[in-house]
C-alpha cells in the first residue's frame, strides 16, 4: 500500500469509478461533497477524468449515424447510376431491334489459322473494325508491371473531369520488396477516408495530457468495439449493401480486410495504451496495490485474450497464410471470432449491444440464409481435364417452376436450383471426400451459360476447379478415381453490376486470362446469344457477332500486347465502351491503366475488374 493513500480511499475512488462506466454517467457518489478521498483535489481529477471517457463514448456513438448517412449517399449515387444505365440499354435494345429486322446477324472480322482477318460489315455487340493483322505480343521475359501506362500518349483532350476520372482509375504498381498488389487510386482514396474517419473519432475533443492517456487508450478500444458490426457486415454473403450498392460482397472484400486490419491496429493501441497507462501514468493513489494484481485481474485477463484471438486473426488472414493454408485459415477464423467475442463481451460491457448486432448479422447469414435458404444438395459428374491439374464438376436438372418455389426464396434470394446469373459463384461441398474436406466450402465461380433464357427450364451447371492443394488436391485424387458425386452447394452469389454496364455501352470489351474465363464466357454469352447452343460455343458466338482473339501461349510467344488490343478497339469506336476483364494480378492492372490511358485522352469507358481469387 502507498504512503498517505488509505485502502478506504483507493476502494472508493475505483467503485465510483467503474459505476459511471457501466450506467455511462457520473456515479451518483461524485456529487456529493464529501467523499473518504484524502486529497480534495483528487475528488475534481476523478470527475474530470470520467467526464472526458463519458464524453468521447458518445462521441464515437455517432459514427453508426456518419456510417448510415454516408451508405443512403451512395445509395442514392447506384439507384441514380441504375436509372441512367436502364434508359442507355433501352435505346442500345431499341436500336439493335431497328437494325437487324429482316437482315441477319452481322459478324465481326475473325482471325484466321493465317492471322488475316475476314471482311465485316460491323457488329451488334463491338462496332468498328480491328487492324489487319494480329497484334504484336510482348516477349514474355518482358516487364509488364514496370512499362509507363498512363500519361504516354501525351497531354489529356478530355478535360478536367477525364483527368479526374483516369486517375482514380489508375492502378499503381506492387510495393517493392514485399511485391503486394495494390488497389486503383480510388479505392485507396476510399480506405483513406475510412480510416481518416476514425482517426477523427479517436481524437477528436480528446485531452493531450499525460494524466488523461487513459482516455486516449480507452477511446481506442471504443472505435475498436463500433466498428464490430461493419467488420461482419462486409464478411456476410448475403448483405443489403450489395443492393444498396450494386456491389457484392467479393467485390467489397477488400474494405472487410482493411477494416479488420484497421480494428486490429486500434485493439494494438489500445492494449499498449493501457499497459503504459498502469506501469508509468497511473496516480499512486487510483492504482492497484501490485502489477501482478492488476494484470491478473479477471476483467483485464478477458481484455488480454480477446485482444490475442483478434492479433491471430489478423496473421492467419494475411494473403501469404491465406493463400497456402487456406483450410486453416477457414477454421481459425470461425474458432477465433467466437473465442474473442465471448472475452469481449466479458471485458467490456457497452461492447455487448455492439456484438449482438454483429452476432445478427453473422447468424442470419451463415445459418438463415446460408444453410437454410441458399444450399442445396446435387449429384455431380466428375471429370480429370487433358491437362491433369484441372478438374471440370458438371451437373444438369430441370429449374423449378416459380408456383413451385418456396415464397422465402422468391423474397430472400433463391439458392441454385433456381439457376444463377451470368458471372456468379457457389460455394461447394462434396461429402465424399471425408474427414475436414467433407466440411469444407470453397468458392468457385460458374462457367456455364446462366439458364432460364427464352424458356429454357435446364440448368447445367459447369465448375473448372484448378488443383492447388487442400480441399481441390484432394478432390483431383478422387475425380481420378470415381466419375460422379454428392456436392452440396451454397450460393449464388454476385452482383449484376458488370453485366448491367456492359449493356448500358454500345461497345463491349471482355478480357480473360487464365480461370477468368469462368467470369468473362458467361458474360459474353449473355450479351450475344439469346439461348443456349450445345455445339461448337465460340463459333456460335462468332456467329453473333463477337469477335473472339485467342493469342498463341504465353510461355511459346510471350504475354499478348493489351494494351495493344484496348487501344485499337476504343481509337475504332465512336461510342461509350464497357470493359470487363477477370485474370492474374498483372493482367488486370494492364488492363485498367490501359483503360485509366484512353479515358484521360477522352474515351468514355467504363470498368468492371472481377477477381476470381478469394
Amino acid at each position: 500500500m502507498m504512503p498517505g493513500v488509505s485502502t478506504s480511499s483507493r476502494e472508493w475512488a475505483l467503485d465510483v469509478f467503474r459505476q459511471s462506466l457501466r450506467t455511462s454517467r457520473l456515479a451518483s457518489a461524485l456529487q456529493n461533497t464529501t467523499s473518504p478521498l484524502d486529497d480534495p483535489g483528487h475528488q475534481e481529477y476523478l470527475r474530470e477524468f470520467i467526464k472526458y471517457i463519458l464524453d468521447g463514448r458518445a462521441i464515437v456513438a455517432s459514427y453508426t449515424l456518419v456510417l448510415l448517412v454516408i451508405l443512403f449517399l451512395f445509395t442514392i449515387l447506384h439507384f441514380y447510376q441504375s436509372i441512367i444505365d436502364r434508359r442507355k440499354r433501352i435505346t442500345i435494345e431499341e436500336g439493335h431491334f431497328l437494325g437487324a429486322s429482316g437482315s441477319a446477324v452481322p459478324k465481326l472480322a475473325d482471325p484466321d489459322e493465317n492471322g488475316a482477318e475476314s471482311s465485316s460489315s460491323g457488329s451488334s455487340t463491338l462496332e468498328g473494325s480491328l487492324s489487319s493483322q494480329l497484334t504484336p505480343l510482348k516477349h514474355h521475359d518482358a516487364d509488364l508491371e514496370h512499362q509507363p501506362l498512363l500519361g504516354a500518349r501525351g497531354p489529356s483532350k478530355g478535360g478536367t473531369f477525364a483527368i479526374i476520372r483516369s486517375v482514380l482509375m489508375y492502378q499503381p504498381r506492387p510495393i517493392l520488396f514485399i511485391k503486394r498488389t495494390l488497389p486503383s487510386n480510388a479505392t485507396s482514396l476510399f480506405v483513406t477516408a475510412y480510416f481518416g474517419l476514425n482517426l477523427f473519432f479517436h481524437l477528436f475533443k480528446l485531452p493531450f495530457e499525460w494524466k488523461y492517456f487513459f482516455v486516449f487508450a480507452d477511446r481506442a478500444g471504443y472505435v475498436f468495439i463500433v466498428n464490430l458490426p461493419l467488420l461482419y457486415l462486409l464478411a456476410a454473403k448475403n448483405q443489403p449493401l450489395k443492393l444498396l450498392t450494386g456491389r457484392s460482397y467479393e467485390a467489397l472484400n477488400i474494405y472487410h480486410r482493411r477494416v479488420g486490419e484497421f480494428m486490429c491496429f486500434e485493439a494494438l493501441v489500445h492494449f499498449v495504451g493501457m499497459v503504459i497507462w498502469r506501469l508509468l501514468l497511473e496516480p499512486k493513489w487510483l492504482a492497484t496495490e501490485s502489477i501482478w494484481h492488476y494484470f491478473t485481474h479477471p476483467l483485464v485477463l478477458q481484455g488480454i485474450g480477446a485482444f490475442v484471438s483478434y492479433e491471430l486473426l489478423y496473421f492467419t488472414s494475411l494473403a501469404s497464410f491465406r493463400e497456402r493454408w487456406y483450410e486453416l485459415f477457414l477454421a481459425y477464423h470461425v474458432l477465433l471470432q467466437i473465442a474473442a467475442l465471448v472475452l469481449l463481451w466479458l471485458h467490456f460491457f457497452t461492447s455487448r449491444p455492439y456484438i449482438l448486432a454483429s452476432l445478427a448479422i453473422f447468424i442470419t447469414d451463415r445459418i438463415v440464409w446460408r444453410i437454410g435458404l441458399k444450399s442445396a444438395t446435387v449429384t455431380a459428374d466428375l471429370e480429370v481435364l487433358e491437362d491433369g491439374d484441372t478438374v471440370l464438376l458438371s451437373a444438369n436438372w430441370g429449374i423449378l417452376p416459380l408456383e413451385r418455389q418456396k415464397v422465402p426464396w422468391r423474397w430472400l434470394g433463391q439458392n441454385i436450383l433456381c439457376g444463377w446469373r451470368p458471372a456468379d459463384h457457389v460455394f461447394a461441398s462434396v461429402p465424399s471426400l471425408g474427414g475436414s474436406s467433407a466440411l469444407q466450402a470453397h468458392p468457385f465461380t460458374i462457367a456455364s451459360v446462366a439458364p432460364g433464357r427464352d424458356g429454357d427450364t435446364q440448368a447445367r451447371l459447369h465448375l473448372l476447379i484448378r488443383t492447388y492443394s487442400g480441399f481441390t488436391s484432394e478432390l483431383l485424387r478422387y475425380a481420378q478415381l470415381n466419375s460422379t458425386a454428392t456436392v452440396r452447394l451454397d450460393g449464388p452469389y454476385g452482383s449484376q453490376d458488370p453485366l448491367n454496364m456492359l449493356r448500358a455501352n454500345k461497345t463491349a470489351v471482355l478480357i480473360a486470362g487464365g480461370s477468368g474465363i469462368a467470369v468473362v464466357f458467361p458474360l459474353l454469352w449473355d450479351i450475344a446469344i439469346l439461348s443456349w447452343v450445345s455445339t461448337d460455343q465460340l463459333d456460335e458466338l462468332r456467329q453473333a457477332g463477337v469477335c473472339i482473339t485467342i493469342p498463341q501461349p504465353t510461355l511459346e510467344v510471350g504475354r499478348p500486347n493489351i494494351a495493344h488490343y484496348i487501344t485499337e478497339i476504343t481509337s475504332a469506336s465512336l461510342a461509350n465502351v464497357g470493359v470487363v476483364v477477370s485474370g492474374p494480378d498483372g493482367l488486370n492492372r494492364a488492363v485498367r491503366n490501359t483503360c485509366a490511358q484512353e479515358v484521360r485522352s477522352g474515351v468514355n469507358i467504363d470498368l468492371r475488374v472481377e477477381k476470381f481469387g478469394w
